[in-house]
C-alpha cells in the first residue's frame, strides 16, 4: 500500500546518460507521448550564441517539446550549481502547476545531482581576483599541489575531489578561504519533493566514441569553426569558462594561430572521450537508482515507456 505521504509527492523523470548516447531525441518523443516538458541539466547549452558546440536542441525539437533552462545567460556570464538549482526547481514546478510531467535531461553531473539529491550548496558569489590567483598558483606549483592546499584546508572536500580537476579544487578552496569555513561544513542533501524516475540511456563504449567522432564531424559541416569565430570576434575569450567548453576551446586555438586545424579536430574527438568517460563516474552503471537502458539493441522508447507507465501507475 502506498502512503499517503507518497501519493503526494509529484512525478519527475529523470534522463541521463553520456554525450551524443541520444538524450534529448529520446525525451522529446516521450514528453509528446505523455503531455511532458524538458528541464536541460546542461552546463553549457545555457549559453546564447553557442548552438552547435553544445548540441543544443534543434529549433524543431523546441517545438516539439518546450524546453526550460536553454539559452538563458551570455558566454561571459556565469551559473552556479546553487543558482541553476534554484531555477530547475522553479522550473519542474512551473510545469506541474500546468499538470504537465517534467523531464530533467542532460549529462551534467553536477547540475543532475543537486536537483535529484538536493544538494545544499554554498552559496558564495564568485571571486573572480580570488580564482585567477588560483589559477596562476596552480599552473605554478601544479594541480597536486594545489590539491594538497584543499587538503590541509577540508580534507574531506579534497577526498572527494580529483586532484586533476583544478576548477573543482579551486571552487573548494575559494569558499574555504572566503568564508573562513570548509567547504565539506556547509554542504549537504535534503531530497526534493518528488517521486524520481531515473532513466539512463548507454551503449558499448566504442561504438560510443564512433557516435562521438562522428557528431563532432557533423558539428564542423555545420559552421561550428564560424561559431566559435563569431563569439572570438564578440570579445569572448578564451578563459571565458563557456569558451573552454569541448569545441569551443580547441578550435579558439586554431582561430589564434596555436594549432592547425587539423589538430584542433583530434583534440576535440579526444577529449570528448574523456568527457564521456568523467561522465560515467557521475551516472555509474552499478547504481540502483538508474533504469539503464542499451540503446543500441534496445527500442529505447518503447523500454522507457514501459518504464514510465509503471512508475505513473504504481506511484512509486
Amino acid at each position: 500500500m502506498v502512503s499517503k505521504d507518497r501519493q503526494m509527492k509529484s512525478p519527475l523523470i529523470v534522463i541521463v546518460g553520456p554525450t551524443a548516447v541520444g538524450k534529448t531525441a529520446l525525451a522529446v518523443r516521450l514528453c509528446q507521448r505523455y503531455d511532458g516538458e524538458i528541464v536541460s541539466a546542461d552546463s553549457r547549452q545555457i549559453y546564447r550564441g553557442m548552438d552547435i558546440g553544445t548540441a543544443k536542441p534543434t529549433l524543431a525539437e523546441q517545438a516539439a517539446a518546450r524546453h526550460h533552462l536553454i539559452d538563458i545567460i551570455e558566454p561571459d556570464q556565469t551559473l552556479g550549481v546553487a543558482e541553476y538549482q534554484s531555477l530547475a526547481y522553479a522550473a519542474i514546478e512551473d510545469i506541474l502547476r500546468r499538470e504537465r510531467l517534467p523531464f530533467l535531461v542532460g549529462g551534467s553531473g553536477q547540475y543532475v545531482h543537486a536537483v535529484v539529491k538536493g544538494w545544499k550548496v554554498p552559496r558564495v558569489p564568485p571571486d573572480y581576483a580570488l580564482r585567477a590567483e588560483l589559477e596562476t598558483e596552480a599552473r605554478r606549483i601544479g594541480a597536486y599541489a594545489l590539491h594538497a592546499r584543499l587538503t590541509e584546508l577540508d580534507p574531506q572536500a579534497a577526498a572527494r575531489i580529483d586532484y586533476r580537476n583544478v576548477r573543482r579544487v579551486i571552487r573548494a578552496l575559494e569558499v574555504c578561504l572566503k568564508t573562513g569555513r570548509p567547504i565539506s561544513a556547509q554542504q549537504g542533501a535534503q531530497p526534493p519533493p518528488y517521486r524520481i524516475l531515473q532513466i539512463g540511456l548507454t551503449m558499448p563504449r566504442e561504438q560510443l566514441y564512433m557516435r562521438v567522432d562522428a557528431r563532432i564531424e557533423r558539428m564542423m559541416a555545420e559552421g561550428l569553426l564560424d561559431e566559435v569565430r563569431r563569439l572570438m570576434a564578440r570579445g569572448y575569450t578564451l578563459n571565458l569558462p563557456a569558451m573552454s567548453g569541448l569545441g569551443y576551446r580547441q578550435l579558439g586555438e586554431y582561430l589564434i594561430g596555436h594549432i592547425s586545424l587539423e589538430e584542433a579536430v583530434h583534440r576535440m574527438k579526444k577529449e570528448t572521450r574523456r568527457f564521456v568517460r568523467q561522465q560515467y563516474n557521475w551516472f555509474r552503471l552499478n547504481d540502483p537508482a538508474i533504469h539503464w537502458i542499451d540503446v543500441s539493441n534496445t527500442d529505447a522508447l518503447e523500454t522507457a515507456s514501459q518504464l514510465i507507465v509503471h512508475f505513473l501507475r504504481s506511484g512509486f
